[in-house]
């Protein structure tokens, strides 16, 4: 069954840029000799990202003048970008300027994923109205061995242990990567185990 996923890099203290929207920091860390993204992208029918995200891949990738970057990277995927201003489109690529309610733009997405599954680049604010819409099946995270102390938020929506199931952990070079299943909270623990915890914590 498709699912609508939020794969994206981290550093340990939950930033997915630093105050200044660069990446710089990520591309420092060694990511081994396996390349996870080429698998996940394989399984994706279409993607969503925001305008900060977008205006990123733009300048830092040189899509507009070199459009097979953009093609080589995202293949001919339709891509959904949520903005409020006008931004230039790749040439010759499926992209497509939206604002607005996102379950609307994700029944579109679901329908033209054919079938694969739908891919939440972000940011972490555009991921968060899905999230609200409970459009969001699963989080993959890249966590890179980095502290950022500031910078764009993961994620800033609350979702409990309830609500997150972990269902895959690996380590690809430096970065240790984490999947989550999302779903509805599930039954509360055994308050003599969470107790039993709580004291573990406290020493």
């Amino acid at each position: 069954m498709a699912k609508t996923q939020y794969y994206t890099a981290t550093s340990i203290d939950g930033y997915t840029a630093d105050e200044n929207n660069s990446l710089d920091w990520l591309f420092d860390v060694d990511g081994g000799n396996e390349n996870p993204f080429g698998g996940f992208i394989a399984g994706v029918g279409a993607f969503a990202m925001g305008a900060n995200t977008y205006e990123w891949v733009l300048k830092n990738d040189n899509v507009l003048d070199q459009p097979s970057n953009w093609h080589d990277l995202y293949g001919d995927r339709p891509c959904w970008v949520f903005t409020h201003r006008d931004l230039p489109p790749v040439p010759n690529a499926n992209v497509f300027m939206v604002s607005g309610d996102v379950r609307r733009v994700h029944e579109a997405m679901m329908v033209a994923a054919k079938g694969g599954n739908v891919w939440l680049v972000g940011g972490g604010d555009l991921v968060g109205q899905f999230v609200d819409q409970g459009l969001l099946d699963e989080i993959i995270l890249g966590i890179a061995p980095v502290l950022l102390g500031r910078g764009t938020p993961l994620l800033p929506r609350h979702l409990s242990a309830r609500e997150l199931v972990l269902t895959g952990n690996a380590q690809v070079g430096r970065f240790a990567y984490l999947t989550y299943a999302v779903g509805t909270p599930i039954p509360g623990r055994h308050p003599v185990a969470t107790a039993g915890r709580v004291a573990a914590f406290q020493g």
